[in-house]
Formats: C-alpha cells, sequence, structure tokens
C-alpha cells in the first residue's frame, strides 16, 4: 500500500523500489539498449526535440551517462534481461528538482507544466502545479486552438497534454511543447520562467532556453544526455508507468516537501 504522508528519505527509497518506480524496473535491458542505439543512430524519435548534432554517434557513450545518471548496468556486454535505476538517484534527482521549484515559489515566477506520459504522471505534475500556485506562481495557461500531425494540444488539471481522438496521447515528441512556446510568442505572451515536464516537451523547451526540469525513464536517455550537456537543467531517473499512478503519491509528497511547498 503506498505511504501516507511524506515518507522520508529512507522511506521513499525502499517504496520506490517495492513499487518499481525504481530499483529492478519492467523495462528490459534490449529494450534499453535498442533505444539508446537509436538515438545515437540520429533517430530523432528518441531525441525528445533536443538539437544533440553529432556529439553522442556512440552507444557507449550514451550508456556511460544512463549508468552514471540513472544506473542501468555499465557493461557493455551485458545485453538482455533485467535493468535496473538506483532509488538513491532518483531521491537525489528530487532534491534537484526541489531546489529549483523552491527558487520559482521565492520568485513567484511563471510555470509550465506538460506531460507526454498522461497515464502516469500527470497527476504527479497537476499536484506540483497546485502547490506552486498556492505559493504564488502564475501557471502558465496555454493558448488555444494548437495542433501538431499527431493531434491537438490541450490543457487538464493546470497540465499541457497531446490529445488525440478524444484521449490524452503518450508523446516522445517536442511539437507539442513548440507550438505552446511559438503560440505564445505569437500572442506576445512571455514564455515560462520554467517548464516542468517530461519527454519532447521537457526537451524542446531546455533546446529552446527556457529552464526546464522534468523526468525519464530508464529506456529514454536523451534528457539524461541534455541534463549532462546543461540544455536541461534537472532529469529524474524513474519508471513513468508503473502499475497504478497512485504510487508515485509519496514521491511527490517529498518532492514538495523538499521545496518547502507542502
Amino acid at each position: 500500500m503506498p505511504i501516507s504522508g511524506t515518507p522520508s528519505r529512507a522511506e521513499l527509497v525502499e517504496h520506490l523500489v517495492r513499487t518499481r518506480i525504481a530499483g529492478d524496473v519492467a523495462t528490459p535491458r534490449e529494450n534499453n539498449l535498442s533505444h539508446y542505439r537509436k538515438l545515437a543512430n540520429s533517430d530523432r524519435h528518441y531525441w525528445f526535440g533536443l538539437e544533440l548534432g553529432d556529439r553522442w554517434s556512440d552507444e557507449q557513450d550514451v550508456l556511460a551517462v544512463m549508468a552514471e545518471r540513472v544506473g542501468v548496468n555499465d557493461d557493455p556486454e551485458y545485453r538482455y534481461g533485467q535493468d535496473t535505476i538506483d532509488p538513491e538517484l532518483t531521491v537525489d534527482g528530487l532534491e534537484r528538482m526541489a531546489g529549483r521549484l523552491r527558487k520559482a515559489a521565492d520568485g513567484q515566477q511563471r510555470v509550465l507544466f506538460a506531460t507526454g506520459h498522461p497515464g502516469g504522471l500527470l497527476d504527479v505534475h497537476r499536484a506540483t502545479a497546485s502547490a506552486l500556485r498556492a505559493a504564488g506562481c502564475e501557471i502558465v495557461v496555454i493558448p488555444d486552438g494548437l495542433t501538431t500531425e499527431e493531434g491537438y494540444v490541450m490543457q487538464f488539471a493546470d497540465v499541457a497534454v497531446l490529445e488525440h481522438g478524444a484521449t490524452l496521447w503518450h508523446t516522445h515528441s517536442g511539437e507539442p511543447m513548440k507550438a505552446i512556446l511559438t503560440g505564445l510568442e505569437r500572442e506576445g505572451r512571455p514564455l515560462p520562467d520554467l517548464v516542468v515536464a517530461d519527454h519532447g516537451w521537457a526537451g524542446y523547451a531546455g533546446q529552446h532556453g527556457v529552464d526546464s526540469v522534468g523526468y525519464a525513464d530508464c529506456n529514454d536517455p536523451a534528457l539524461f544526455i541534455a541534463e549532462a550537456e546543461g540544455t536541461v537543467q534537472v532529469t529524474v531517473p524513474l519508471d513513468d508507468h508503473v502499475i497504478s499512478p497512485r504510487h508515485y503519491d509519496p514521491m511527490t509528497a517529498y518532492l514538495l516537501s523538499e521545496a518547502g511547498l507542502s
């Protein structure tokens, strides 16, 4: 059962492992390596709205970043089976993200929330947006009528999402964030001071020069590379779609507590 209230760091680490948000996660090693290879081979679907050029054309360099920042197995000969996310690195990332949220709250900044993984992370973002609004931040309202080739860019519970066929859509693309930022500029409105997101929403914002923090899974290396290069400020490693979205509640409570927002 989920932890009630705000966990200690040790309690959160244990919870992350028990619910497989971190520790021995569901994503298999072969899937991780396949995605690292595709990023290295310039498959833009795996670039998450970033411009990586030819800097990451060696998949072993990608693996090294993921071992350091996520805790996957660093042995290039380990090609099949279980892979891992180090829960201590997850909590480290949450604490770094909390610091940026605290800065946003102190400055009553404009913050935009978005997710390409609404089945797992929508409520994490919604709760964070609610806490920042209570602290005096402006939660950015996106322009109306935005679209991409995949569907409509909408906003639910303060979180921008992609909608397609009356369904909230899983997307890696940076195009929805591009549509939002372009739409804000077209209306003469200021860009966000901070984007809190995941997938291409976070990647494109960082590439566009907006402060960006976010979450990413062990098979999604782009945002960890972006953090290593300084394009994205914080990337928190986690399994982004576990069996119940309620399993993320203790993590969100810890994040908000560390940020002084609860």
